[in-house]
């Protein structure tokens, strides 16, 4: 029996340490997103600039102790290591959860969304495995008894996660778990379809009586109910408040909202275009590869004149900062201002490109693999 839970144990460990660590090495920038908010929570934000660089390692380190604990290399070290990883972990998600400081720990990225409790809870279960693994770690035996093969195979295994990490993040997300993926109808994600039914909310009014200065609350249909309100006695104390009565539909897309420098919205006029048009990505201007923005200047230009191809860069950044920008690169493409957090889920990437058609995205880049004006052409705007 003992040996049965010591093997489920390593299975079942072993295995979602190295799914979760793929899961997260497949988009380490948005890993390193989630970093820089504990960073934030913590008072860390010193480290916010290498994020992505711990978000890389952190993929590495648990891709590579899933993996030795399955081939049962150098037992004792993986057991310390997972022990250690696991009581950080669940501490970290406790926090999240009882403080709600982080409202989702991303602990399997995008692809498997996890509340703070539930996150906490799957750590829990870990946390009681690993132990037993502890526990029994000298009955572990390696598959490979050679400390050379052993050796190899553990340098294999962390140069291929470490690489797997690092060509994610320079190229693009290898499967895109976000609503922004090609292929997806931006304008459908942002509306809530027939028969399924929204949020549903009370109005809460805080109630006082003039006379007996007695204090209550009441919702806002109780209120027109019990026709209270033509007691002159009772008054609304402060604000109404809104409290979620019922969990609706929530759309995949609910916060793009894309307006010029004066603030008129442009969203449905730039998603909804009919023909081809070109979307660079620039959440951050400070931050922008300023070479790549040179290319894809060259590229509207060209897709502009002879395709009449429609060009617009997207930031968070002010307009000041902006107009800036756009004097510094002669920027020739139209500027227009979202929030930084729906740019970051458009592509994983800064800059990055949005091919767009009749609301579709047809295909998206890192600014490290863009096509040329040329390919661009024959692929698509030729056709």
């Amino acid at each position: 029996m003992r040996n049965i839970l010591l093997r489920f144990s390593r299975i079942f460990v072993g295995a979602l340490f190295i799914f979760s660590g793929l899961i997260k090495a497949n988009d380490p920038l948005g890993f390193g997103y989630k970093l820089q908010e504990y960073f934030e929570v913590f008072h860390m934000n010193f480290l916010s600039g290498m994020a992505t660089g711990i978000a890389i390692l952190l993929c590495t380190l648990e891709i590579v102790l899933g993996a030795l604990l399955l081939l049962g290399f150098w037992s004792k070290k993986v057991a310390w290591g997972l022990l250690l990883l696991i009581i950080f972990f669940t501490l970290l998600t406790f926090i999240s959860a009882a403080f709600k400081v982080v409202t989702s720990c991303g602990c399997f990225g995008d692809a498997i969304p996890l509340t703070p409790w539930q996150s906490f809870s799957k750590d829990l279960v870990l946390l009681a495995l690993i132990i037993v693994i502890f526990l029994n770690k000298n009955l572990i035996q390696p598959l490979f008894k050679k400390e050379t093969i052993q050796r190899n195979i553990a340098i294999a295994v962390t140069a291929i996660s470490l690489g797997f990490g690092l060509y994610t993040y320079n190229v693009l997300p290898i499967i895109d778990f976000l609503p922004y993926k090609v292929g997806a109808h931006i304008p459908s994600l942002m509306v809530i379809p027939p028969g399924e039914k929204p949020d549903e909310f009370e109005i809460m009014y805080h109630l006082k009586n003039k006379k007996t200065n007695e204090e209550k609350d009441m919702s806002d249909k109780a209120y027109l109910k019990t026709e209270i309100w033509k007691d002159n006695n009772w008054e609304i104390i402060g604000e109404p408040t809104k409290k979620l009565v019922k969990k609706g539909f929530e759309p995949k897309i609910k916060d793009l909202n894309i307006t010029d420098a004066s603030g008129t919205d442009y969203t449905k006029e730039l998603i909804e275009n009919p023909y081809y048009n070109l979307i660079f990505v620039a959440y951050d201007l400070h931050a922008t590869n300023e070479a790549a923005i040179g290319k894809l200047n060259a590229l509207a230009l060209n897709a502009t004149q002879q395709f009449n191809i429609r060009t617009v860069l997207l930031t968070s950044n002010s307009a000041q900062d902006a107009q800036a920008f756009i004097k510094k690169n002669n920027l020739f493409s139209e500027v227009f201002y979202a929030d930084a957090v729906p740019l970051k889920s458009m592509v994983r990437a800064n800059p990055g490109v949005l091919l767009m058609k009749n609301g579709v995205v047809i295909n998206k880049w890192h600014f490290h693999n863009v096509p040329t004006f040329d390919q661009l052409s024959r692929k698509y705007f030729d056709k």
